[in-house]
């Protein structure tokens, strides 16, 4: 592109995208991204990319959203790729997977990139081309040419040989791992070409839309796949040593105490009787204590574990934490979530969560919890209920809510589900939160502002 020619109005709109995705980017990272271009110019675009990421991206978990979304708004070509320019005649898939196999044998990442582009324009297209409804998909590429098995033919051009390594075998098993990195390099090539081609077809505002993950703290819990759950968990001990820095921070502050008059007025005596620097009561330092209770059913037990890991990494700031799994049978799992690296899992193997079905069910399981753990709580109690109150029509059991309620210090109701979608279908959320303080946590962000601003130090 040219050097001038729509750069600022280019820039606000890759900012604008960036931010749609949970960059938290503003006018000032605007204008020093603005200043960075300037000073790099666009001859270097890896230079450029890194000096614009310096600029923007703040913490982890961005990187990879400001990544594809760069390659929309700065690509580094446009149009038919050169590589697919010069080929004689169409390509099969058999030619395709000769050519990848090439490729990994020989670790040449820009012969990779050359091969994704042929791929994405011999097998990618999709819909009408030319018009609004046409476009290339990187799922239907890499269904056709199956890039996996390839592995086994360019470890035997590589001399790898063609079975599993055999023990012991390191050289081996190392040049194992290599194809298998490029093999993952080649995919999100694919995707990154098949992204650049449809953003020229249907405007790079609708791709980066649809087809740029956001960053991992803006990821729906209940929509999250196996990857991004996998990511989620990775971010929990960092996420907790920020969490923990702002608790620790609030506590101080909590304190203070009321001002003691006696001391103030006795210090001011020498301020000619102007109370200049009030003094604070010291009250009785202490940690609350923490419960929680957690739907492990479907999709919500992403969430829950998630949020059960992270409770863990900041049990230090808290006198106890006792932790209680349900789908309709309340079963205390403290010592469970204490070890294990997957929460939900480990509960629904080893704790009795459910009775004679195997569907949600919240009145069962708090009058489980009314009847059977109520001790757990004390005056210096708080309670966290965490779940989406779908009940598949079951009885709502608010006096047992109630008595949960009268017992704890605060109660408060975290729900993953959009607070648009509460009271619809099976869900009577709006009915529990005329008992207790709900609160809309359907991502990492949500939890986290939850974390550091209401719950109590």
């Amino acid at each position: 592109m040219n050097e001038t020619e729509g750069l600022p109005q280019r820039l606000v709109e890759f900012v604008g995208a960036l931010r749609s995705k949970g960059v938290p980017a503003g006018t000032s990272e605007t204008v020093d991204a603005a200043r960075v271009a300037s000073v790099l110019g666009f001859d270097d675009r890896t230079l450029l990319r890194e000096g614009l990421a310096s600029a923007l991206v703040r913490r982890g978990g961005q990187r990879d959203v400001f990544d594809m979304t760069f390659d929309l708004y700065f690509p580094a070509g446009v149009g038919t790729p050169e590589a697919v320019q010069e080929l004689d005649e169409a390509v099969s898939i058999q030619d395709l997977r000769d050519l990848l196999t090439m490729s990994l044998a020989d670790g040449d990442l820009r012969t990779l990139e050359q091969v994704a582009e042929i791929a994405v324009d011999a097998l990618g297209e999709v819909g009408a081309p030319g018009t609004q409804t046409g476009g290339w998909s990187a799922f239907q590429t890499l269904d056709r040419l199956q890039p996996q098995t390839t592995l086994v033919a360019a470890m035997a051009a590589r001399g790898g040989g063609s079975g599993a390594p055999a023990p012991g075998d390191v050289t081996q098993r190392i040049e194992r791992d290599e194809v298998r990195r490029l093999v993952e390099a080649f995919r999100q090539m694919v995707a990154a070409e098949a992204r650049r081609r449809t953003a020229e077809v249907r405007g790079r505002d609708v791709v980066t839309r649809h087809a740029v993950r956001p960053s991992t703290d803006h990821v729906d819990f209940l929509s999250a796949n196996r990857q991004q759950l996998e990511e989620l968990r990775a971010s929990v001990r960092p996420l907790a040593r920020r969490l923990a820095t702002r608790l620790a921070a609030r506590r101080r502050r909590a304190r203070r105490g009321r001002i003691d008059v006696r001391r103030t007025m006795r210090r001011a005596m020498g301020t000619g009787g102007v109370p200049l620097e009030p003094v604070f009561e010291r009250p009785r330092q202490s940690k609350p204590e923490l419960v929680l209770l957690c739907d492990v059913s479907g999709s919500v037990s992403g969430f829950s574990s998630f949020t059960m890991l992270l409770v863990r990494a900041l049990s230090d700031q808290f006198t106890r934490v006792r932790v209680f799994a349900f789908v309709n049978a309340m079963a205390e799992v403290t010592d469970i979530v204490k070890e294990a690296d997957d929460p939900s899992r480990a509960i629904t193997e080893q704790a009795r969560i459910t009775k004679w079905h195997t569907s949600s069910d919240y009145g069962e399981a708090l009058a489980d919890f009314a009847e059977d753990h109520l001790d757990a709580i004390g005056p210096r109690t708080s309670v966290l209920i965490l779940g989406d109150a779908r009940n598949n029509n079951q009885p709502a059991n608010l006096d047992a809510l109630h008595r949960i309620g009268e017992r704890a210090k605060r109660v408060f109701w975290l729900n993953p589900e959009h607070e648009s979608r509460w009271g619809l279908g099976d869900s009577i959320a709006p009915l529990y939160a005329e008992v207790v303080e709900m609160h809309e946590c359907a991502t990492v962000d949500q939890l986290s502002r939850f974390v550091s601003r209401l719950l109590p130090v």
